[in-house]
C-alpha cells in the first residue's frame, strides 16, 4: 500500500464519520434525507462548533422535523426547543426563521423533493452550488457542506473537496486535488472529504496522521 493510500486509510478509520452520520440522518437520494442534509448545512455554516450544529439537526429530526411539511406545520417554539436541547442557543431565532424560510423555499419551488434541484441543475456541479445558496441561510460554506456530504448519492457530484479538504490533504501529503484524492477512496469520497476537515479542525487529529518525515522537514 502506498504511503498516501496508507494514510488515507488511516484517516478513514479514524475519523471517517460523515457529518451527517453524526447528525443521526441516513443519507439517500430520496425526498427527506436530502431535506434534512440541507437543513444540517444551514446549521453548520454559522461560526458554532460542528458538534453542536449536528446535535441540533439529530434534535429536530427526534421531534419529527425532518421534512419540509413538518417544519412549515410546526411550531416556532417547537424548533426554539430543540436548538435549546442541542446548547445551539446564539442561532436559535435566527435559525428558527431560517428553518421556516428553507423549508417553505424547498416546497414551493422543487415540490418538497431537493431531487428536483438536481435535475434543474441538469448535474452541474457548480449550477447546483447556485441553487442551494439562493436559500436564506445557505452561502459558500453551507453549499459546501452540502455537496462534500451528498457525493456518494449524487455520484454526479464527486470529486467533491471544498478549499478546506484540500489544505487539509496537502499538510497530510496526499494529493492536493480533488481527481487524486477520489483515486484513494473512490466508494467513499464523502467519508474523506469529512475526515479532512476533521483534521482541519483538530490539531491533535491531525499530529496522529501527519508523516514523520514531513514533520522534520517543516
Amino acid at each position: 500500500m502506498s504511503g498516501p493510500q496508507n494514510t488515507a486509510e488511516r484517516l478513514l478509520r479514524k475519523a471517517g464519520t460523515t457529518y451527517a452520520e453524526d447528525a443521526g440522518i441516513t443519507l439517500k437520494d430520496t425526498p427527506a434525507p436530502l431535506f434534512q442534509l440541507l437543513t444540517l448545512a444551514m446549521l453548520a455554516s454559522k461560526p458554532i462548533g460542528a458538534d453542536i450544529a449536528t446535535a441540533a439537526a439529530r434534535e429536530l429530526h427526534k421531534a419529527g422535523l425532518g421534512t419540509p411539511d413538518a417544519v412549515v406545520r410546526s411550531r416556532r417554539q417547537t424548533m426554539i426547543a430543540c436548538f435549546g436541547r442541542a446548547r445551539y442557543t446564539r442561532y436559535d431565532e435566527s435559525s428558527a426563521t431560517r428553518l421556516t424560510e428553507l423549508a417553505t423555499r424547498v416546497r414551493e419551488q422543487y415540490s418538497g423533493d431537493l431531487r428536483a434541484l438536481a435535475q434543474n441543475s441538469e448535474h452541474d456541479v457548480a449550477a447546483a452550488k447556485r441553487a442551494l445558496q439562493e436559500f436564506k441561510g445557505i452561502g459558500p460554506t453551507g453549499a459546501d457542506i452540502f455537496l462534500r456530504e451528498v457525493q456518494d448519492v449524487w455520484p454526479w457530484v464527486r470529486p467533491y473537496f471544498d478549499d478546506r479538504a484540500i489544505k487539509a490533504a496537502r499538510e497530510l501529503g496526499l494529493p492536493a486535488d480533488p481527481e487524486g484524492l477520489h483515486r484513494l477512496a473512490p466508494r467513499r469520497s464523502a467519508k474523506l472529504a469529512a475526515a479532512l476537515v476533521r483534521v482541519s479542525l483538530d490539531d491533535d487529529l491531525r499530529d496522529t496522521l501527519i508523516p514523520r518525515q514531513m514533520e522534520k522537514t517543516t
